[in-house]
């Protein structure tokens, strides 16, 4: 917990301060200001976490199914990757948005106000307790199931919009 919430803090503090150097360009009149800033802001988007989430859940999926090892080599090859690029999007789109409230849009943090953020925020929580989904015979098949079920769902939605 304590690293995912240095990660998230650092990488939304660079964000922050990056954006700022681009805002601070734009207004000395250079181009590349308004370059960074559409780059930043066509990264920074809340739809990329559907299918994020589908391939997070279907990985987790394989590690509640698999046997202790394989589960393992999914774990560190799929699933903390899937994890880490979520949670570095998610810090990145929450450090535009606070540089943007910073400079004067008052209507900046409203956009971290979106259904979609809920994908990112399942995919933290459930990395944060997949260990503990492998403890029993239970936990693990209701987990099985639950990752499933997000995982169709979450393709559902990708395919939907």
């Amino acid at each position: 917990m304590n690293r995912t919430a240095s990660a998230f803090l650092l990488v939304a503090l660079l964000t922050g301060l990056l954006v700022a150097l681009s805002f601070a360009l734009r207004i000395k009149g250079y181009g590349f200001g308004t370059l960074g800033i559409e780059r930043l802001d066509g990264l920074a988007n809340a739809a990329s976490f559907i299918p994020l989430a589908a391939l997070y859940a279907f990985a987790a999926m394989l590690v509640t199914i698999l046997p202790i090892r394989a589960a393992a080599v999914v774990h560190a090859n799929g699933t903390t990757p899937v994890y880490s690029t979520a949670l570095v999007l998610l810090a990145t789109i929450v450090g535009v948005q606070v540089a943007r409230f910073a400079f004067g849009n008052n209507s900046a943090l409203w956009t971290l106000i979106d259904w979609q953020f809920i994908f990112a925020a399942g995919i933290i929580v459930a990395h944060l307790s997949l260990d503990t989904l492998r403890r029993n015979v239970l936990l693990r098949t209701l987990a099985f199931i639950g990752f499933t079920i997000a995982t169709l769902a979450c393709l559902y939605w990708t395919f939907r919009f």
